[in-house]
């Protein structure tokens, strides 16, 4: 089922957050992490971005990108990142959601720096995606996928 209510997405001409996270329609998005503080708007974002529903951690097949909510008492961020490869489909990315940097729950850049590449992950990029919440892409480095 499709709405086209409220005239599409395409009225504004500047790229919303969901396509600057190369976000598209038929795309399987994983979201882990979710919590009330997630932001809403993103959230649905996305889900218009991709014309579907983000699936959680109990779908059971490949997803091409994985959505990770984290914030600075999740836990160790290493583990978080290694569980959300389960999923992910070889050449897909992760979207490490944190809060901005002086928010409840803010992760230092170094940590996400020091934990990426110990989980097997490179950062690629980081963008603003909301007033409270940033994202950090990261991929498999390319010298290991096959």
């Amino acid at each position: 089922m499709s709405s086209t209510a409220g005239g599409g997405s395409t009225q504004t001409g500047a790229a919303g957050p969901a396509e600057r996270l190369g976000f598209k329609p038929g795309m399987v998005i994983q979201e882990l992490g979710w919590d009330t503080d997630s932001d809403d708007e993103l959230r649905v974002a996305i889900e218009d971005a991709i014309d579907a529903d983000m699936v959680d951690g109990d779908y059971g097949n490949v997803v091409d990108a994985v959505l990770l909510w984290w914030r600075s008492d999740d836990g160790d961020l290493v583990d978080g990142l290694v569980d959300s490869l389960t999923d992910l489909v070889g050449g897909g990315s992760i979207w490490l959601l944190t809060p901005k940097v002086g928010r409840p729950g803010a992760v230092d850049p170094a940590d996400i720096a020091e934990a990426a590449p110990i989980a097997g992950l490179a950062q690629t990029t980081t963008a603003s995606v909301s007033k409270d919440w940033a994202a950090t892409r990261l991929v498999a480095p390319k010298s290991l996928t096959r």
